[in-house]
């Protein structure tokens, strides 16, 4: 496995994103086209058009709301632990005052730079997408959803 870092840090589901989603898109395509097209099968065809729409919607929403909550909740976790064992104290007073883009942004830095690059964005606000630009020594996060 490549090491992670700014540019290559998204993930994708090569079945989900590559083959299934395609297939949806083409056939919701295909379904619009021949309302206009089959004018003899046309309640068919916007039956069709719907019902593939509704699959479509569905397969993404659903995956991304799942899995996407869980990952944040774990990603909260994950900056509470570190901060205890880094500082030795709850975290609570500190993760109020961070939007959530900050938090998951600074788990890509390793202890050193973590506690740095938190004293620059509670101090500066920085944004998430600024604080993974500043991380110089990327921790990569290789178990993602």
């Amino acid at each position: 496995m490549k090491p992670q870092n700014y540019q290559n840090h998204r993930k994708f589901y090569p079945l989900h994103h590559f083959v299934l989603l395609p297939i949806l898109f083409f056939l919701e395509i295909l379904g619009i086209y021949k309302v206009f097209k089959d004018s003899e099968n046309e309640l068919i065809w916007i039956l069709f058009s719907v019902l593939i729409f509704l699959i479509l919607f569905f397969s993404i929403m659903v995956r991304q709301h799942y899995a996407l909550g869980l990952q944040n909740r774990i990603v909260r976790l994950e900056f509470k632990q570190r901060y205890f064992e880094i500082y030795g104290e709850r975290s609570d007073e500190t993760e109020g005052k961070l939007k959530f883009s900050q938090i998951a942004a600074l788990r890509f830095a390793y202890d050193d730079e973590f506690k740095i690059l938190l004293e620059k964005t509670l101090k500066e606000n920085l944004s998430g997408d600024e604080i993974k630009k500043s991380i110089k020594n990327w921790r990569g996060d290789y178990h993602r959803i």
